[in-house]
């Protein structure tokens, strides 16, 4: 209740507050900046307002609340979907969305996993904002604390892989395999070489040996010229069981706040008939390398 009466009646926005007001219409991608203002007002609420597909905020003195605005700029965005992972210092405080006016609580102090990561949508038009609440604090604990999350934009395609097919750890049909190959952060032939599970997260790590690394954004495989490979670890729910196994798979995926996760993974030989059968019928997506 008390959230709602601040957001409803005792809102001030701080963008005319001196060295705040360069960060509310700015095109940054991360943003730090302090709660000092809360030390003289604590109704004060800080907006933020951020245009990029990735970055991060760090609130430094956190003071009452803050109010986070991420509008992408992409052309793509509206299509996607947006997805925040919060710092493990981020104790001691509420997070919301913000939808239509509304504030529906997202996670609160104690009840989340360090590694848990929120997605959501946009609500027509608009993206929903994010709102931070603090609450109530000493001055000394006010100095030394640190609060904040990252974000990341998901575009069309990825989004529904991790919204969707992720989520329910169901295999890939046709049309979404090829897509995978076209769209993937990271795609790669290789073999399962052990697979740990975490049930605190649950999660599963699963270790592949690559033959061939086909495309990467990031630093998913790294190489082993010795043997003449590449190892690289990836991502799953605990749920979708897998296991080690016999045979060369074609993962494919996406990467998320430094982490790889799996996509679409199947056997190169199924995925071979698949992508051949695609071609002669000219219904490919994008040219595949076979070899």
């Amino acid at each position: 209740m008390f959230v709602q009466n601040l957001w409803l009646d005792l809102i001030i926005w701080t963008c005319v507050l001196g060295l705040q007001s360069r960060f509310c219409e700015a095109d940054l991608c991360d943003w730090a900046g302090s709660g000092f203002a809360a030390a003289v007002d604590p109704r004060i609420v800080l907006q933020v307002r951020l245009r990029c597909t990735k970055g991060s905020v760090r609130w430094i003195y956190p003071g009452q609340a803050l109010r986070v605005v991420l509008q992408p700029s992409s052309s793509s965005s509206r299509r996607g979907a947006l997805c925040i992972k919060a710092w493990p210092t981020l104790r001691g405080a509420s997070v919301y969305i913000e939808r239509a006016g509304e504030l529906e609580l997202l996670v609160t102090d104690g009840g989340r996993s360090e590694d848990q990561v929120f997605c959501f949508r946009p609500n027509g038009p608009h993206w929903p904002a994010i709102y931070l609440q603090t609450g109530p604090q000493t001055n000394e604990a006010w100095s030394r604390r640190v609060m904040g999350f990252r974000y990341e934009l998901l575009g069309n395609r990825s989004a529904a892989f991790s919204l969707d097919v992720h989520a329910s750890c169901r295999p890939c049909n046709d049309t979404e395999l090829l897509l995978a190959v076209c769209n993937s952060d990271f795609v790669a032939r290789g073999s399962i070489a052990a697979v740990s599970h975490d049930p605190e997260r649950q999660t599963s790590l699963v270790e592949v040996r690559a033959a061939r690394v086909y495309r990467q954004h990031g630093q998913v495989f790294e190489p082993m010229p010795a043997e003449a490979s590449w190892r690289g670890r990836i991502r799953t729910l605990l749920r979708c069981h897998v296991r080690p196994g016999d045979g060369e798979f074609l993962f494919t995926g996406s990467e998320h706040f430094g982490e790889a996760w799996l996509g679409c993974a199947p056997r190169y030989k199924d995925f071979l008939s698949v992508y051949r059968a695609a071609w002669a019928a000219r219904r490919n997506s994008c040219d595949f390398p076979l070899d």
